[in-house]
């Protein structure tokens, strides 16, 4: 892993060979609206996102330190800004400059971090106003019956994304008893891996997305190889195991951040695809993202349920003892499920990676509290019990949306974890437990 840490940095140092050559892009000056494509430079970064609506003349304004920068959507809703200073910068979408019949969903001015050399993306929510007026902003609070639609859609979403990280959290935790606050940075290490090998280093997205599972589950083989397995022999107790957990999430989030850098980074840079579904858009990377989760998840499934060391891993879950009484290798049972909890994490962090438009070294602290919420409210150690609390997890987030803004809807999704656990204390799909 040192090793792999080492590679990273002297890759992320180093500026893409296209920088020094490329050309200024046009028009990235304060005051000037901006019409040509922007080009991201050593020198120069780039605001872009494509309206679902589509139609030109639509105006976006970026606020930030270098100053204000404007532009307008070509006549296929495309619309590109770029900025000669990196930062945080503040987009805008003038609502008095949309179609007719159309208007915003969500709030019109929303924060980007701006990388130079790289492209941010942007996407407006719009929806078709049944007024038939000037398309205006409406509160980003509101209820509608196609908000609703959308923001199930993306709970949907978030859930399957959720449910691929929490599934392996979940037999980390069936078969160790340990509570690992280290899964959420398996998520990092997923979509930073991934930023290397397809941006960076400019390998397809297939083939990058293979290489960083496999070296994911590579360093969750070695974790058990080096760290768990010589702590379980030396009969740690779970309190001591989980402040290890907490120790080593710590060390590997300031590693992607002095790697990496504090900024968020893209694994793609090309701008969202938007696909229109009824009152639903998602761009064609959501679509492609829940796709390979069901698929994942399924497969698991089948998995659990239908091979030999599936079954063993059940049993290893209920009783280790009892297990290894049986003939079980228990360690080796272990050993592949911290392989594959630490595969599928990576997987999660790809997605999420490419769903969100961006990741940074606080993504998997970001989503921990989310993941522990879903294996929790499932039922402590049920794989599929994890699966159904993601997805109740990922839809209570984002519908909460509709009413409460900013991240209030995080609250909800705990607030709900703990009327749960008051009625049904051992989640959804756990079983009750006699102590004493």
């Amino acid at each position: 892993m040192g090793a792999l840490l080492i590679a990273l940095f002297v890759i992320t140092a180093s500026p893409p060979a296209h920088a020094a050559d490329a050309t200024p892009t046009p028009g990235a000056t304060a005051g000037e609206v901006q019409t040509e494509p922007c080009t991201p430079t050593a020198t120069v970064g780039c605001l872009a996102g494509t309206l679902p609506a589509g139609g030109a003349g639509v105006e976006i304004t970026a606020t930030g330190p270098a100053g204000t920068f404007t532009a307008k959507t070509n006549n296929s809703g495309q619309w590109s800004i770029a900025v000669t200073q990196a930062g945080n910068y503040t987009v805008s979408l003038d609502a008095s400059t949309l179609p007719d019949g159309v208007k915003l969903k969500d709030d019109s001015s929303r924060p980007f971090a701006v990388t130079l050399g790289a492209t941010r993306g942007v996407l407006f929510s719009i929806a078709t106003d049944s007024s038939g007026g000037k398309g205006g902003a409406t509160a980003g609070t509101g209820f509608d019956w196609g908000r609703l639609a959308q923001q199930a859609a993306s709970g949907l979403r978030l859930g399957l994304l959720l449910a691929l990280a929490a599934v392996g959290l979940s037999l980390i935790y069936g078969t160790t008893g340990i509570s690992n606050f280290a899964h959420g940075e398996l998520v990092t290490l997923g979509g930073l891996l991934a930023f290397v090998f397809a941006n960076l280093m400019g390998l397809n997205l297939w083939v990058a997305a293979i290489i960083v599972v496999i070296i994911s589950g590579a360093f969750g083989y070695l974790q058990d190889v080096v760290i768990w397995k010589p702590l379980r022999r030396r009969r740690l107790s779970l309190t001591q195991l989980m402040i290890v957990t907490i120790g080593m999430s710590l060390a590997l989030q300031y590693t992607f951040q002095f790697f990496i850098g504090a900024s968020t980074v893209r694994i793609v840079t090309a701008n969202p695809v938007p696909i229109k579904m009824g009152p639903v858009s998602l761009s064609l990377d959501s679509l492609v993202a829940m796709g390979i989760a069901v698929v994942v998840l399924g497969a698991v499934g089948f998995f659990l349920l239908r091979t030999r060391v599936g079954r063993a891993t059940r049993a290893v879950s209920d009783n280790p003892a009892l297990a290894a009484a049986s003939g079980i290798n228990v360690d080796g049972v272990i050993r592949l499920i911290w392989t594959a909890a630490a595969a599928l994490a990576g997987l999660s962090g790809i997605l999420l990676g490419l769903v969100l438009n961006g990741i940074n070294w606080m993504t998997g602290m970001q989503l921990l509290l989310l993941l522990f919420s879903a294996v929790t409210l499932g039922g402590l150690g049920t794989a599929f019990g994890a699966l159904v609390g993601a997805l109740i997890i990922g839809m209570t987030v984002e519908l909460t949306n509709i009413w409460l803004p900013g991240d209030f809807k995080y609250a909800t999704a705990l607030v709900l974890l703990i009327l749960l656990l008051l009625v049904r204390p051992q989640g959804i799909f756990g079983r009750k437990e006699r102590v004493g």
